[in-house]
């Protein structure tokens, strides 16, 4: 499901701004998630207080407004197998966050899966060759800052002793809701003028929030949401809650090989040689990560 989710954007995005596009997803993805947020809640005993919403709000603007509008933007500027394969780096950035934030030690084998998986980036990038750069950009900022919203994610939900679907679907809810508010403030007439007289804040002037929603783009717009969005998020906490983190984390390992392959076959995206090396690198770099987590896991839980 996650590796569709940049082929179907690209899609939709020829219908749906991708602000409004990103509103939509996220507000059906938390619909989707509710319930299991909800069932894990009662299951704790737990109540969410102002302190928990203090939280989600931090974490939906650094999700859903910041990282995924990039990340959103990225798929209309670039090939949306190219930013598949900058997104699945996010786990990367994720480490060097830790690392540097909370502290937590970067062991040998990640570290090397650091340096691997930058220099399939900069492969993938082409630094020399750039015809897209705008695209890459936004995707490497949308990998980066999904990478910081996990850590700060992790350590607020650690902090707050909320589990992971809890900490995801109300991040969605409060991102939807601070979503849903800024794209009503840019219909204030000053602000709208303002952001159309700059060429490059065209696209977030007068955002549409039901427009364009039609019969026949509600299929897409369900696959997005339910699919994509909630879907994917669910099963991969559900993954998690009945394997372990390196096995749940596996869904970041396929998408850089299984992203491109979707997009050739179902939008004709064409891959280059170059972004087949960045990928086979990405995933080395991938492999050193799980097999390190593996040892690990196996080291801190003693087998029977």
């Amino acid at each position: 499901m996650f590796s569709s989710m940049e082929i179907a954007l690209k899609v939709a995005g020829a219908t749906f701004n991708p602000i409004q596009l990103n509103l939509i997803r996220f507000f059906i993805g938390a619909l989707v998630l509710l319930p299991f947020a909800n069932k894990a809640l009662n299951a704790d005993q737990r109540k969410l207080g102002k302190d928990d919403w203090y939280l989600f709000f931090l974490t939906g603007f650094l999700c859903v407004i910041v990282s995924m509008s990039l990340f959103q933007l990225a798929v209309v500027a670039t090939k949306a197998s190219t930013v598949a394969v900058l997104f699945s780096c996010n786990p990367v950035f994720a480490l060097i966050f830790a690392f540097i934030i909370l502290r937590e030690r970067l062991g040998r084998a990640n570290l090397i899966a650091v340096v691997i998986s930058i220099l399939g980036l900069i492969v993938i990038i082409d630094p020399l060759h750039l015809t897209r750069p705008v695209g890459i950009i936004l995707g490497v900022l949308a990998a980066v800052t999904f990478g910081f919203y996990s850590i700060v994610s992790r350590y607020g939900s650690k902090k707050m002793g909320l589990n992971g679907i809890v900490m995801t679907c109300y991040t969605f809810i409060a991102g939807t809701i601070e979503l849903f508010l800024l794209s009503l403030i840019t219909h204030i007439p000053v602000i709208a003028d303002y952001l159309g007289s700059v060429p490059s804040l065209k696209t977030f002037k007068d955002l549409p929030i039901l427009q364009n929603i039609t019969i026949g783009s509600l299929p897409m717009l369900l696959y997005l949401g339910v699919c994509v969005t909630g879907g994917g998020f669910a099963f991969y906490f559900l993954a998690m809650e009945n394997s372990n983190v390196s096995t749940a984390s596996l869904v970041f390992f396929i998408k850089p090989g299984l992203a491109p392959i979707l997009a050739a076959i179902l939008i004709g995206e064409k891959v280059t040689v170059l972004t087949i090396i960045g990928i086979m690198i990405i995933l080395l770099g991938s492999v050193v990560t799980f097999v390190g987590n593996r040892v690990k896991e196996e080291t801190i839980i003693p087998k029977n």
